[in-house]
């Protein structure tokens, strides 16, 4: 396969997975009972476009699959069927299976043809019914549009020249299109292909050169022109893709009872439509080099002028016609000059220059901080605005990776709907803060953890519709998904409305596990008893939960991620759990401290105070070592140059610095030799570059150009406190 090709195959698989989302999400919203058309119109494109591109490349399972969506979601259209839920049900069904089929096709994993299968008898068992429609409904009601044009012919004989955006069931319009493509860099078997899909459109006549690369064709189609840009754009360059109309529009009928309707028109007065200008490049290539500017929109003349010869009413038939394509035209430019795709391979490495760079303008101010102020004014006054520039420029990239947690919040919906139908509760999902801002980094991250929270509030949380009406509360419950930003982190929280934790349950069920407990714990400290692994309050082990995995799980990919948890909750009120992490995973705030000639830095937000003990404020604990007495609680001192097997500056505690950290709801006390000050660092990753170092998550490079270890200050804090017990 050519690198070109491949290019292309990526573009299908990253576009299709993204309809597929939108697909989904407005599946989620249709209201059964008053379906939005524009809903469903959208989801239709997402599967006609879908099905454009697989066609192109061969992948006939999502072919077929699509093609049956196709067809229930126009019925569905016209007004020819109801939508019901069994039917929402059948597109879901139909869109996971898509999306195995197209991870298949990327080599990720193999689709259930038997599935398939099933789901396709289910769609065309669904299309097939049958429905009555009301005598009130009229052509308009089936999703044809249609503007009468009266015109008057040179004999003087008037007529109504229909004008839709569709062709009604009993005629075929058909247009015969001009097509040239340059093939250079296609297998041979690619464009055999291509060429078998083109046929299947229409009637393809070949007036290409022999053994030419550049190819020129005409094809006599009822498809529209979107389907021959689906059928194209993601084998051919677009930017060597031209699509013209060739000859007029010919409507065949279907009976000879319609031939005086549709008899064209003859002599001067031929509804010619061969000078209009070709329509937007349609499926994942919109605003391609052969779309049109966009047309005026001329339908305000057309109806205050009706009576007007033929000759008159050429160019505003041909306005009218176009107009949903200037449509297009216009949000795909729109939305093609807002935009572009980027590899994240490529944002990550201008993120590591520009880190470089921030390190070369760190060396260069210490440097010039040595420097006569008086004698080097312009060159400091100049390495101040160095300075400036280069955090402008560092925030600015760090925005690229930046991503609104509605790519996580979006998948839950479908999450709930089907947790809920088979736990036969009543639950709405609320989303808040869904355009908060995360590092792409840990989108992916925190993907896997909020579905473990949000099944869990469903399953745990969540009663039963006769539960909650017993306790005076509504049948449908509510789980809320919101973010924010607080200080120089984000803040997730998922609650709910339902029946909060049990106190005494969770404490029965630590002890009966063996776990460290007491009644004089803290409610906090119950409440993270449900995070220990295999820790699980459920009665019955269902396919859902019971086993103690997946909270374990949560909590330590947050500890992974440099973030924490907490937990609120009130009996018979509901639950919250708030996840605080980083914006980044790529800069660090941190306080640089010196032990011995090592400096080491420390991660700010777990960072609470720092201080200078007394002697008499430090307490031996005889085989655990030493604490440090803190207004009231006593907590144990981590010795820096004890673990890591330094020659400190001094030796005794009260004569050095303790830095009291927290983590995970446990406190210890950092000793070092001094505090250097506060910076904010480009983490580099040690493991990648060394190897794996207990106590430490990466490093840094100084502005001396010294390296400075990261400190893992949690594991530093639970390794403390479990030595402690």
């Amino acid at each position: 396969m050519s690198t070109d090709l491949e290019q292309f195959y990526e573009i299908f698989f990253e576009e299709s997975s993204e309809l597929l989302a939108d697909m989904e999400a407005c599946l989620l919203r249709l209201d059964v009972n008053s379906p939005d058309l524009e809903d469903l119109n959208a989801i239709f494109r997402a599967a006609h476009s879908i099905k454009g591109g697989a066609g192109t490349f061969g992948f006939t399972d999502m072919t077929e699959m699509t093609h049956m969506l196709e067809t229930l979601l126009d019925r569905l259209r016209k007004g020819e069927l109801a939508v019901r839920s069994e039917m929402v049900d059948a597109f879901l069904r139909a869109g996971d299976v898509i999306k195995a089929q197209l991870a298949g096709h990327r080599g990720e994993g193999e689709a259930d043809p038997s599935v398939a299968a099933e789901v396709c008898e289910e769609l065309k068992k669904l299309s097939d019914e049958t429905q009555v429609p009301a005598p009130s409904e009229t052509v308009a009601d089936s999703g044809i549009q249609m503007k009468a044009i009266p015109v008057e012919t040179d004999i003087g004989v008037s007529s109504n020249v229909a004008i839709s955006e569709a062709v009604s069931e009993s005629d075929v319009a058909k247009l015969t299109f001009r097509i040239e493509f340059s093939s250079s860099g296609m297998g041979d078997a690619a464009v055999e292909n291509l060429f078998a899909n083109l046929k299947r459109l229409g009637s393809l006549e070949d007036i290409t050169s022999a053994g030419g690369k550049d190819h020129k064709l005409k094809l006599t189609t009822a498809s529209s022109e979107e389907d021959i840009w689906e059928t194209l754009a993601f084998v051919v360059d677009p930017a060597n893709l031209k699509i013209e109309v060739a000859t007029q529009c010919v409507v065949e009928p279907h009976s000879s009872d319609e031939d005086s309707a549709a008899e064209p028109f003859a002599g001067e007065d031929e509804f010619s439509i061969a000078s209009m200008p070709p329509a937007p490049g349609y499926g994942f290539f919109p605003g391609a080099p052969a779309a049109p500017k966009d047309v005026d929109d001329s339908e305000s003349q057309l109806s205050s002028t009706p009576q007007q010869n033929i000759h008159s009413n050429k160019n505003e038939t041909q306005n009218v016609t176009n107009k949903p394509s200037s449509k297009v035209s216009a949000s795909a430019s729109a939305s093609e000059t807002s935009s572009i795709r980027v590899s994240i391979e490529k944002v990550d490495q201008m993120i590591n220059l520009v880190g470089e760079l921030v390190i070369t303008q760190a060396m260069l101010a210490q440097t010039a901080s040595q420097l006569d102020p008086v004698v080097f004014e312009k060159l400091l006054s100049g390495m101040s605005q160095l300075e400036r520039n280069t955090r402008d420029l560092q925030e600015s990239v760090m925005s690229i990776r930046m991503m609104p947690i509605s790519f996580v919040f979006s998948r839950y919906p479908r999450v709930v709907r089907d947790l809920a139908a088979k736990l036969n509760k009543r639950v709405e999902l609320k989303t808040v803060g869904e355009n908060t801002e995360l590092d792409k980094g840990l989108i992916e991250k925190i993907a896997d953890p909020l579905t473990h929270l949000v099944r869990n509030s469903l399953d745990h949380g969540i009663e039963v519709a006769e539960k909650r009406i017993a306790a005076g509360k509504p049948a449908q419950g509510t789980i809320t998904l919101r973010a924010f930003h607080q200080g120089g982190s984000i803040v997730i929280e998922v609650s709910d409305d339902g029946a909060g934790l049990n106190r005494g349950k969770i404490l029965a069920k630590a002890k009966e596990r063996g776990l460290p407990v007491s009644d004089g714990m803290s409610d906090q400290e119950v409440w993270l008893l449900i995070f220990e692994a295999g820790f699980s309050t459920a009665d019955i082990v269902t396919d859902v939960s019971g086993r103690g995995v997946g909270m374990d799980v949560v909590k330590r990919n947050i500890q992974g991620m440099g973030g924490r948890i907490d937990i609120e909750s009130a009996l018979g009120v509901g639950t919250r759990i708030s996840i605080r992490l980083p914006l980044t995973l790529a800069i660090l705030d941190g306080l640089s401290v010196a032990v011995g000639d090592q400096m080491f830095i420390v991660p700010l937000n777990y960072i609470i105070e720092s201080m200078q003990p007394t002697a008499n404020d430090i307490k031996t604990v005889s085989g655990h070592g030493r604490v440090v007495q803190v207004r009231g609680e006593y907590l144990p001192v981590i010795a820096l140059h004890e673990i890591f097997n330094l020659h400190p500056n001094v030796t005794a505690v009260h004569e050095g610095i303790l830095v009291i950290l927290e983590a995970e709801g446990h406190k210890a006390a950092l000793f070092v030799d001094d505090l250097i000050g506060q910076h904010q660092v480009v983490i580099k990753s040690l493991e990648s570059n060394y190897r794996r170092v207990q106590g430490v998550s990466g490093a840094t490079i100084m502005g001396d150009g010294k390296v400075a270890l990261i400190l893992d200050t949690a594991a530093l804090v639970l390794a403390c406190q479990q030595e402690m017990v």
